[in-house]
């Protein structure tokens, strides 16, 4: 209910005063704190426009919603990550039993390459700058600009050499949550 309210540009006072409550009880409702009447319901579904069925879905099911502007995203400082390897964390999903990582990954001017990343999941990458011999398991192919990969994750894989850079890549790591 909070974030409808938010979403729609209203204030806590402002809905509780379009909805004929009191302050204090549309924070107790959103808090959890309370559970209110139907008629209660109605009126604040009333004014934020939407259907009461909206106020009772399942939080545990909601469907997460995230925008990163352009050159905004998180650099993460990951545990144990290879030297030079900048990863920019672009999204992330609150909810679900769908686990996704995507990351900006570029390739600093030291980087050297790492061909034993292994790790639950699935793994998308496009390259968006660059050259590389990518290995994954026993194989090895040339990817360029433009060029996409998508694998099983649990097997050894990385750059085994870089053949021009700069080097970046759109990185997404899918994996179920326990």
């Amino acid at each position: 209910m909070k974030a409808l309210r938010m979403a729609s540009g209203a204030s806590a006072c402002g809905l509780a005063k379009l909805a004929g409550i009191s302050p204090s009880l549309l924070s107790r409702v959103e808090r959890g704190l309370v559970s209110p009447s139907v008629e209660t319901l109605e009126r604040i579904a009333d004014s934020l426009r939407v259907p009461v069925s909206r106020l009772l879905g399942d939080q545990e099911r909601r469907t997460d919603f995230c925008h990163v502007p352009a050159g905004r995203g998180l650099i993460v400082d990951r545990t144990g990550a290879v030297a030079d390897y900048r990863y920019e964390l672009l999204g992330h999903l609150l909810s679900g039993n769908l686990f996704a990582e995507p990351y900006l990954v570029t390739l600093l001017p030291d980087a050297e390459p790492y061909v034993t990343f292994q790790h639950p999941g699935v793994k998308f990458l496009y390259f968006l700058s660059g050259a590389v011999t990518y290995r994954y398991g026993g194989k090895t192919m040339s990817v360029k600009a433009g060029d996409s990969l998508l694998f099983d994750a649990t097997a050894s894989h990385g750059i085994e050499a870089v053949d021009s850079g700069p080097v970046s890549y759109l990185s997404v790591v899918l994996t179920l949550r326990d």
